[in-house]
Parts: structure tokens; C-alpha cells; sequence
């Protein structure tokens, strides 16, 4: 195997907002290069098979390396009237479960309850229950999406 300089010429910097180095991508590009050899047993190969691995590193050397993307600037997805465009139109339970057990800590804090409840209901989280499955808590749900871009949405929204 030749073992020729990486080429920078394929390196492709698209916003340099932390000072990245030609020299930090040809040793991240030298070290994925090892990794690979090691993952493929390069040494305990014979020559023929080894000459495939060689092909196929130097196609990894040819590509193209983009050290950082563009720079995405987090928006707020804006409610049209009563519409949710991120993720279910229900309460998903992870949602249900934050929602419950903040609002059962701020009952047993000494919140004021939203609703009337019966001399039956004795814990704070079975108010909280009852006062999300009417749907009176003042709470927002923020869904985010995974380019950071979300959506508030008020929980008498959902279904």
C-alpha cells in the first residue's frame, strides 16, 4: 500500500466559527483510515484481499470531507388555529407523566387546584389527574424537532 499524503484538496469547510485545522482533519482522516484497517483485520489478510482495502481507502481519501455544516437558525413553528404539524395530536405519556407530577408538586406546595374536587380525591396527584384530564391545567407543551426548530402548544389543543 502507498502510503501517499491525504488529500486536503476535497476538504470542504463550510462555516469555520472553531478555528478547525487542515492538520485536526488529516489526523481524524488518518485515524478513521486505521480504524477501518483494523475493522477489515488489514494485517492478517493476503496480498489480493489487502489490495481491495487499499482500493477502498483511497476512495475514502478521494471523498469529500465537510468539517462543519451550515449554521441553522432554531425557529418557532407557528400555530395556525388549533393545529399541531409536530409530532401526534395526542399527549404522548412521557408528556402526560411530566405534566402530572409537576403540577402534583406544586399542589402539595400549596398551589391553589383549578377544579373542584370531591372529598375522595386525597392526593395531589390524583387532582392533578383529574384537572389534566379536564383540561384546565394553564401548562404549554414544547415539541422539538431534531434541528432544534418547535412548536408551543397549549394542552387544551390536544385531542
Amino acid at each position: 500500500m502507498s502510503d501517499s499524503a491525504p488529500n486536503t484538496a476535497n476538504t470542504k469547510v463550510i462555516d469555520n466559527e472553531d478555528d478547525t485545522t487542515t492538520d485536526e482533519i488529516d489526523t481524524s482522516l488518518e485515524t478513521a483510515i486505521e480504524t477501518y484497517k483494523k475493522i477489515y483485520g488489514y494485517d492478517e489478510k493476503e496480498e489480493k484481499e489487502q489490495k481491495q482495502i487499499d482500493q477502498q481507502i483511497e476512495i475514502i481519501r478521494k471523498r469529500e470531507i465537510i468539517t462543519l455544516s451550515e449554521k441553522h437558525e432554531v425557529v418557532e413553528i407557528q400555530n395556525a388555529v388549533n393545529t399541531i404539524s409536530s409530532g401526534r395530536l395526542t399527549l404522548t405519556r412521557f408528556e402526560k407523566a411530566r405534566i402530572m407530577g409537576s403540577r402534583a408538586l406544586q399542589l402539595s406546595l400549596g398551589a391553589p387546584p383549578f377544579i373542584d374536587f370531591s372529598k375522595n380525591t386525597t392526593t395531589s396527584l390524583e387532582i392533578a389527574m383529574e384537572e389534566l384530564k379536564q383540561r384546565v391545567i394553564p401548562i404549554v407543551i414544547r415539541r422539538t424537532l431534531p434541528n432544534g426548530d418547535y412548536q408551543n402548544i397549549a394542552i387544551e389543543q390536544f385531542e
